[in-house]
């Protein structure tokens, strides 16, 4: 077979669903939020042309709010990940009223001694707050409650090497994927986070457990592997990559479906599994030990993770 006798290959399509979270455009590409924040920066515009006309000419008038005009505007349209850059200045201002050490404290930090000086006291900078978690706590199926966000449910997806697939097995895992994003009933985000992993239990436990081998020549290469792996570890910063599946059902106000909203992410999590396995990816939810170790690597995200487990690939 020649190369032009060679069929063309299929584009890679697939029909993904919009952005349902969006809100609707009322006023042309103006949301209602945002039409209505124009409308209240015109009105105060023109009634302080009003207050001043007597003072200034229209066009030095004119000259002097366009700078205004302008900030409003740029903050109002422009946007970052699908996020309003107005909101991005809310979030920014928060983070910066906010104390940024936060420690375990249920009951409150008390205050330093007295008889610690005041200018350690100085030196040792603002004290730390209490955390207030944003979940309540942990179902033994690994729920977690959001309070009155609603219950959420977490899953560790393995990955796969996209670019090593021929053609026709990239057009079927992206229509996979694509039939799970049509299929959602509620929120799912996909969380991509690097760990530093800890070799040193690897290593140990080749060590230990290779007298027990049945050849000597099988106990060597234990014994050889442990050797490399903890030179690996005590020259490189190695580095883990796992991916995590969320799946949220918010609150609805009533007892009962709240209930039940704990076992519909876990089904949506199990519906994920069989969406996602024609594309050779492996959705495993986490149990509630499991979801509790994210939750608090999350909260320290220096903390070393093991070899073993669900963890994800070694980036």
């Amino acid at each position: 077979m020649t190369d032009t006798d060679t069929p063309e290959v299929a584009p890679l399509t697939a029909r993904i669903p919009s952005d349902i979270s969006r809100p609707d455009r009322v006023l042309g590409p103006f949301t209602a939020r945002q039409a209505g924040v124009l409308a209240a920066t015109a009105l105060a515009l023109y009634g302080g042309y009003w207050a001043t006309r007597s003072l200034m000419p229209p066009i030095a008038y004119v000259v002097a709010v366009l700078p205004v005009a302008g900030a409003v505007a740029a903050v109002l349209l422009s946007s970052r990940d699908g996020i309003g850059l107005d909101r991005f200045l809310l979030a920014a201002l928060s983070h910066a009223r906010h104390p940024k050490r936060r420690v375990h404290a249920p009951a409150g930090v008390p205050p330093l001694p007295a008889a610690v000086p005041r200018r350690w006291a100085r030196a040792a900078g603002r004290a730390p707050a209490a955390m207030r978690m944003p979940y309540q706590g942990l179902t033994p199926a690994g729920v977690v409650d959001l309070g009155r966000d609603g219950e959420a449910a977490v899953a560790a997806c393995s990955t796969v090497n996209f670019d090593l697939r021929s053609a026709a097995e990239q057009q079927a895992a992206t229509a996979s994927f694509a039939r799970w994003l049509n299929s959602l009933t509620g929120p799912a985000q996909v969380v991509v986070r690097c760990h530093r992993i800890d070799l040193a239990p690897l290593a140990e436990a080749l060590q230990l457990g290779a007298p027990a081998l049945p050849h000597p020549a099988l106990e060597q290469a234990a014994r050889a592997h442990g050797d490399f792996l903890a030179e690996l570890a005590s020259s490189e910063t190695l580095l883990g990559r796992e991916v995590l599946l969320v799946a949220r059902e918010p609150d609805t106000g009533r007892p009962v479906s709240r209930a039940a909203a704990g076992g519909r992410v876990v089904q949506r999590l199990e519906e994920a599994a069989r969406a996602l396995g024609p594309a050779e990816i492996t959705v495993t939810p986490l149990d509630a030990p499991h979801t509790a170790e994210v939750l608090r690597t999350a909260c320290n995200p220096d903390t070393t993770a093991p070899t073993t487990g669900w963890e994800g690939d070694p980036a």
